[in-house]
């Protein structure tokens, strides 16, 4: 089992299934304390967002809220799988489930930058 660190990394989207909130615009500001993984998060359609995880394993079991630039609040909550890219860059593989927006569920790729 890999030891991950993701203080003071950033992310940016690979891709996202259509009923997604991000886009190649927002940017994930991560931070890490032990197994506690937060991250700020914002651009595109996306004003503020934060992210608190729990890392475990090759996992981070996440949850999320944001406010959109529509001024729409949502939540929801994943599971990523973290793995290394072919330059070794962190890369986390989600499958998300939205808490609004009638529980519409989602996959979506994300790449250290």
């Amino acid at each position: 089992m890999a030891n991950y660190n993701f203080n003071n990394k950033k992310f940016t989207l690979l891709q996202n299934t259509d009923n997604g909130q991000v886009d190649s615009k927002t940017i994930f500001e991560y931070k890490q304390d032990g197994n506690l993984v937060t991250a700020d998060y914002f651009g595109g359609s996306i004003k503020y967002g934060k992210i608190i995880a729990k890392l475990k394993g090759n996992k981070l079991n996440m949850l999320y809220q944001c406010l959109t630039t529509d001024n729409e609040l949502k939540a929801g909550k994943a599971v990523a799988d973290i793995t290394l890219s072919d330059n070794g860059k962190l890369k986390l593989s989600l499958v998300w489930e939205w808490l609004t927006d009638k529980n519409e569920k989602g996959r979506s790729e994300y790449v250290e930058i």
